[in-house]
């Protein structure tokens, strides 16, 4: 016997193949084993409050795995997700709709950045090798920068720093330019407030991280640079995974005017 939900998917599945693919209502009831009658009764009687109340269940799978997975998740990947272990019969339009909806996507993502070219003074090897699981503070952290807009044309940058153990946040800067200051700003705060600590530091490959400056500070503070693979950003997924969040939870939500108004929220309120 199918749930009730299972069978609104089900409802829901041949009403948007219908609409589609221009197929034959009775042909898709017959495969799915569902009663013609059954199925304009739904659309009839039900149909906004089923559809609005599937939605409102499947936002709640989709932010439960989208955050589970660190943020890695696509529209299709998410859709294959569900279907298996949801059992629900669901298009991968609709996914794509409510991913939308709220935000989120796939970390695998370009990057809105005023990037710097140059030649990597440094480099380093990926040391923490997508190894996101750590005992105790102090193990493991991430970082990163990323934009955010506010008034007509003008921008912001956020520098973090994440701890493994628990997803905190250890500390962050919050500037108008995307340079060595926000960043250097960002590390030097973090080891006043833990001097003792001794992580794997992890970053991408920007290029603050590939400084001889900032490799210099990670080995005076006895921390094991770690860094991204070219073109991998799941390397870093668990740091990405906290940015969708927070503009998801704080940004998108909001219209921010001024640089003060963006500075009121941050990661640790």
């Amino acid at each position: 016997m199918l749930n009730p939900f299972k069978h609104h998917s089900i409802y829901l599945a041949i009403k948007e193949i219908s609409n589609e693919y221009r197929s034959s209502i009775k042909e898709l009831c017959e495969i799915a084993g569902i009663a013609r009658s059954a199925y304009y009764k739904w659309l009839e009687k039900y149909k906004d409050g089923v559809i609005q109340t599937f939605n409102h269940e499947l936002i709640e799978y989709i932010k439960s795995f989208y955050y589970a997975t660190n943020g890695i998740l696509g529209y299709r990947q998410m859709t294959i997700k569900i279907r298996r272990e949801c059992g629900f019969l669901v298009n991968k339009k609709r996914i794509l709709r409510l991913m939308r909806i709220l935000k989120i996507k796939s970390v695998c993502r370009k990057k809105k950045r005023n990037y710097i070219k140059s030649t990597p003074q440094v480099t380093a090897e990926n040391v923490l090798n997508r190894e996101f699981t750590s005992s105790h503070f102090g193990e493991k952290w991430l970082t990163d920068v990323t934009e955010f807009k506010y008034g007509a044309h003008s921008k912001a940058y956020l520098s973090a720093i994440l701890d493994l153990a628990d997803k905190s946040i250890v500390s962050f800067a919050l500037g108008n330019s995307n340079n060595n200051e926000l960043v250097f700003k960002n590390f030097n705060d973090a080891h006043s407030k833990y001097p003792e600590a001794k992580p794997i530091f992890h970053s991408d490959r920007g290029y603050q991280y590939t400084t001889k400056n900032f490799k210099a500070m990670l080995d005076n503070a006895g921390m094991i640079q770690s860094m991204s693979r070219v073109a991998r950003c799941i390397d870093n997924g668990p740091m990405e995974a906290f940015w969708g969040m927070l503009k998801s939870e704080m940004y998108y939500l909001r219209k921010f005017h001024t640089f003060d108004e963006l500075k009121k929220p941050s990661p640790n309120t």
